[in-house]
């Protein structure tokens, strides 16, 4: 069995050595922390998850297809029931025995046709050859805080952290907080510190997004927002179409957020952007979070915004973003990947026609649940290394010169996009390969992991049931 070195121990890591070890190869994780989980770690250094934190995305969009969550999960499991989770998963394919932790890689090259990995633990430092290496070290592990004039004079007690760092809700209890940024992320925030007690939340943001909530009445976002028929016209070359499909949602679905006294978003829908939260638009019909312009300027305390008034803060939570970051890379290979701050070149995300053996897991920005989409990447990385489907240099290169053309990594890519495209080069996609009725449904259904095991490779004998199962459960009434 051909060894492969998985960098990560978190969900691409998790999913990549689960299905490389059912193609035949002996995956080896190695991980910086002291046990796998990833984001989902609270103590992981590399972690910028928060204690009360729940996931923002349902737990059927949130889970791998070959293992339910244990009866009883809310719809949107807390952070520790996510770790468990993967923990569970883990040790179901047997994959804990063979991995190393408390292991960072340092250092990658290419080497005799394969590449040598240099790794420190424990204070020490070795060297380690594969043939096949996968990193899945995480792509939200670089926090970026925006320039802003004067931060390095902030004197308010609490300082200025980046979302990443926020792990303790108390420490802002009776303080006045502004949380700058209109990610998800930056949202929760808001509302977290709104419901647990801080003494005022101003939200400051460059311009305002909509904001869809996670429920309709009843009904997970997924069901709506991120369908298989969605991801179809994602992928296809109408773009107008998918314009207008996106904004018809929003509209009908989330709203406007100056009906809640945010301010107006552009009147470009394309311009004005999209986000999500459950209470943050209550919170501002509320007046519990104040809606405020961008910063510019900072002087001890006090915080200027661009209309001109200012108020006294004790704390800012910036949630503004993450680069992409990784150190360890040779120059050379760093080079032939083009690697910057927020992109590289790659063949579907995943592959490099002058890096054989070299693959990577989940580095893109992405709007919605990522499990599902980084099974099917999993899936096709190992039936591609597996001869399933073969892909040969001539084919990477053609997806290389897609990623520039398409700007794969600009801006950010939809949960269900990902996941059909991946599933398009497994051959699982169920269009054409299941009965009509079932694809009637699924073309109307969130995007699931169970819905890319009904054709196709590795296809679940009761995939069908267990679909139609969560769809009764979970999606629209008819």
């Amino acid at each position: 069995m051909q060894q492969v070195a998985i960098i990560g121990a978190g969900p691409g890591g998790i999913a990549a050595a689960r299905w490389l070890k059912a193609q035949g190869f002996a995956p080896r994780m190695f991980e910086a922390h002291t046990a796998p989980g990833g984001q989902w770690a609270p103590d992981n250094p590399n972690s910028g998850i928060w204690p009360g934190m729940v996931t923002n995305t349902f737990s059927e969009a949130t889970r791998f297809s070959d293992q339910p969550w244990p009866e009883g999960t809310p719809l949107f499991p807390h952070n520790a029931q996510v770790l468990a989770y993967m923990r569970r998963y883990a040790e179901a394919h047997g994959l804990l025995a063979d991995a190393t932790f408390g292991c960072r890689l340092t250092g990658i090259a290419q080497e005799d046709g394969g590449y040598a990995l240099t790794f420190t633990q424990d204070g020490a430092t070795r060297t380690e050859y594969f043939p096949r290496v996968v990193i899945a070290c995480g792509r939200f592990n670089t926090p970026v805080l925006p320039p802003i004039p004067g931060a390095d004079r902030f004197t308010g007690a609490c300082g200025i952290v980046h979302s990443f760092d926020y792990k303790d809700p108390d420490l802002y209890r009776g303080r006045h907080v502004i949380v700058a940024g209109g990610s998800i992320s930056a949202l929760e925030i808001a509302s977290d510190l709104a419901m647990l007690g801080a003494a005022s939340v101003h939200l400051t943001q460059r311009r305002q997004r909509y904001v869809n909530p996670k429920m309709i009445t009843g009904v997970p976002l997924e069901y709506y927002a991120f369908t298989y028929d969605r991801a179809v016209l994602c992928l296809g070359d109408d773009k107008q179409a998918l314009a207008a499909n996106d904004e018809a949602l929003v509209h009908q679905y989330a709203g406007d957020p100056s009906r809640y006294g945010a301010p107006n978003p552009h009147p470009e829908f394309r311009r004005a952007g999209v986000t999500g939260s459950q209470h943050y638009l209550n919170l501002v019909a509320e007046g519990r979070v104040i809606p405020a312009p961008w910063i510019t300027a900072i002087d001890g305390r006090r915080v200027t915004f661009e209309d001109g008034h200012t108020i006294e803060a004790d704390g800012i939570v910036a949630g503004t973003g993450f680069a992409l970051n990784l150190p360890f890379l040779s120059e050379p290979m760093r080079q032939t990947l083009a690697v910057t701050d927020s992109a590289m070149m790659l063949d579907e995300f995943t592959f490099h026609p002058d890096l054989p053996g070299l693959a990577f897991m989940g580095m893109w920005s992405q709007m919605g649940s990522y499990p599902v989409p980084l099974e099917q990447q999993a899936r096709f990385l190992a039936y591609t290394w597996g001869g399933v489907i073969p892909r040969d240099a001539a084919q990477m290169r053609a997806g290389v010169a897609a990623c520039a053309t398409e700007g794969h990594h600009l801006g950010y890519r939809r949960q269900n996009e990902m996941a059909l495209r991946f599933a398009r080069l497994c051959g699982t996609d169920p269009a054409g390969q299941v009965d009509p009725d079932l694809m009637r449904r699924l073309r109307q259904s969130a995007t699931t992991g169970v819905m890319y095991r009904l054709a196709g490779p590795d296809a679940l004998p009761d995939g069908p049931d267990a679909f139609t199962a969560q769809f009764d459960r979970y999606g629209p009434a008819a």
